[in-house]
């Protein structure tokens, strides 16, 4: 297992001050200023299985529970520093969940109003925590981007429609992928002191992958490589694999907030510098819930998982001894009713991907 040296103080003082994220001080300002610095866990099982070192971002430790908050606090500080929200404004967005309970946050620490559109097929767990955190939602029908009535064009024109407003527009403004640029990539690079053969993680709006893809890319002289780990439903796999041709979306997909059915301006600045892509089913993804949960002791989210799955599927390519990093983007504490309900699983058809020594955890009717 790597150990990390701790940084100088003045070391910390600059990186607090040049990326804006939170430091290893006592203290830090409010919600805002404990976003980031999240640990870097050592998978140990999944390491000694492959003989490799296979390591999770724990984003889940960010005080809005997932990754997202980074690009919440990275979207909301850009409209402020161009000056787009003022004092007393609506931030309104169309998200899938984590992203609007980002912020959520945001605006209550700063006291803005929040207005979130989103697809009526997410889990009850967010809808709920996003009313209880004051958020004004609208639960609208999932339909395709290219549809008028896509829950973000319904948010932009809503926006639109009234004063001191802003669309945060995560999927298209590249604000998102640069506060994973300056906060997420030097993170993991610090935590792995450089040692990195490869990052993978899947993609929603691309922020993720394409910030902290880029920032490795630079910092390891393009000696990291950088993989797409891609849901059923989504076009990015086969985008990536047939070198650009972008197919019709088909089919879905039991993770929530990622797959893509087109190139996002966020992806657009890292997509042809991504390395490959690794297709993960919806079976191997349940699975690696469970066995999280077993041999870890982590309790995440189907993304988390499918992300997992990816790290070790390419650390197996990569060969033994390799060094892969992905991102554990969320607890499961938001999907627990469909996770590990067998009636959902069931319904599904996910009830015997559960390995059946696992299916103890299944304690759902």
């Amino acid at each position: 297992m790597l150990r990390i040296p701790l940084l100088p103080t003045l070391r910390r003082e600059v990186l607090r001050t040049s990326r804006g994220y939170t430091t290893n001080r006592i203290a830090v300002d409010g919600f805002t200023g404990s976003v980031g610095n999240t640990p870097l866990i050592y998978l140990k099982s999944l390491s000694e299985q492959t003989g490799c070192k296979i390591f999770g971002k724990a984003e889940f430790q960010n005080p809005g529970g997932s990754i997202k908050d980074r690009a919440a606090v990275g979207v909301v500080r850009d409209a402020e520093e161009k000056g787009f929200l003022k004092p007393g404004g609506t931030v309104v967005e169309g998200t899938a969940g984590n992203t609007g309970i980002g912020l959520a946050h945001v605006c209550r620490s700063k006291g803005y109003k929040c207005v979130i559109f989103m697809p009526n097929t997410q889990s009850q767990e967010k809808i709920d925590l996003l009313r209880m955190l004051g958020a004004e939602v609208f639960p609208v029908p999932a339909v395709a981007y290219e549809n008028p009535q896509n829950y973000n064009h319904q948010a932009r024109e809503y926006a639109k429609s009234i004063p001191n407003a802003i669309w945060t527009d995560q999927f298209d403004n590249t604000a998102n992928a640069y506060a994973h640029y300056i906060s997420t990539g030097p993170e993991i690079w610090e935590q792995t002191q450089g040692e990195i053969d490869g990052f993978i993680c899947s993609t929603g709006t691309g922020g993720t992958l394409a910030g902290v893809g880029k920032y490795l890319k630079e910092k390891s002289k393009c000696k990291t490589q950088t993989w797409l780990a891609d849901p059923p439903g989504s076009v990015l796999h086969s985008y990536i694999t047939s070198g650009g041709k972008l197919t019709e979306r088909k089919g879905s997909s039991i993770t929530e907030g990622i797959g893509q059915g087109r190139i996002t301006h966020n992806l657009a600045t890292f997509v042809n510098d991504i390395t490959g892509s690794i297709h993960i089913s919806d079976e191997k993804s349940i699975s690696m819930v469970y066995q999280l949960l077993d041999t870890e002791g982590l309790y995440v989210g189907a993304s988390s998982a499918l992300n997992v799955v990816a790290a070790v599927e390419l650390a197996q390519m990569m060969g033994k001894g390799s060094k892969v990093v992905t991102v554990l983007c969320d607890g499961a504490y938001r999907y627990q009713s469909r996770l590990f309900s067998k009636k959902w699983l069931k319904a599904k058809g996910l009830e015997e991907a559960i390995p059946e020594h696992l299916k103890k955890y299944s304690v759902l009717d």
